[in-house]
């Protein structure tokens, strides 16, 4: 038995109820769920410091992947960021529900977060099905320590979307960036896009 497979069941059991209240996830059928929900969020581990660390999820939606993140790393403080107020009360309702302590919920935008105390005060920055590379990288950056690390999930244009962003990238501190192929049963080209946080050098 997968460890925290109890958890991950319920996490999905309330996903998929709420979901016929309000508009969480295009994903109903459970079986695809398993996949496209819990299998994606899961290639994300081994991206992820071994340590504590501090991760956030930029447009968590109904908390993929941070919700499968937190059940996975409860060495790990996730921090979901979702500015609609009805999915980030469904988030906040979801982690009392499944008992992580380890989660909290941020009903923001990206953008605002970036120019608060949490600016450059995460280790991992993850996003899923947001926004387009460019647009991604300017809420995503700001959020990450010099050091730390973005992990934008992505589908077949992720190069095309890649170098359209490298300006940003620069003028955010980012410096090298990879696309790293990820197989996942029925979904052809997923990719993680991963930016390094420069150690050093100047950061607007």
């Amino acid at each position: 038995m997968m460890p925290h497979e109890d958890q991950i069941r319920e996490y999905l059991d309330l996903l998929l109820a709420a979901n016929e209240r309000m508009n969480l996830t295009r994903i109903t059928d459970r079986a695809q769920a398993e996949i496209l929900h819990v299998g994606d969020s899961l290639t994300l581990l081994p991206h992820l410091p071994k340590g504590r660390h501090r991760l956030a999820d930029v447009g968590s939606g109904g908390g993929v992947p941070g919700i499968i993140l937190a059940i996975m790393r409860p060495d790990a403080q996730i921090v979901l960021i979702e500015s609609t107020l009805k999915k980030a009360e469904f988030l906040r309702v979801t982690a009392d529900a499944l008992k992580l302590s380890n989660v909290t919920v941020e009903p923001r935008r990206a953008e605002e977060m970036g120019q608060s105390i949490h600016r450059q005060s995460f280790d991992v920055v993850v996003a899923r099905a947001v926004a387009r590379l460019p647009v991604l990288v300017e809420w995503m950056l700001p959020l990450v320590k010099p050091g730390g690390w973005a992990l934008a999930m992505k589908g077949p244009k992720a190069a095309e979307e890649l170098a359209e962003s490298g300006k940003a990238i620069k003028r955010l501190g980012g410096s090298e960036a990879q696309i790293l192929p990820v197989e996942l049963p029925g979904r052809d080209g997923h990719v993680i896009v991963r930016i390094h946080k420069k150690l050093h050098g100047k950061v607007r």
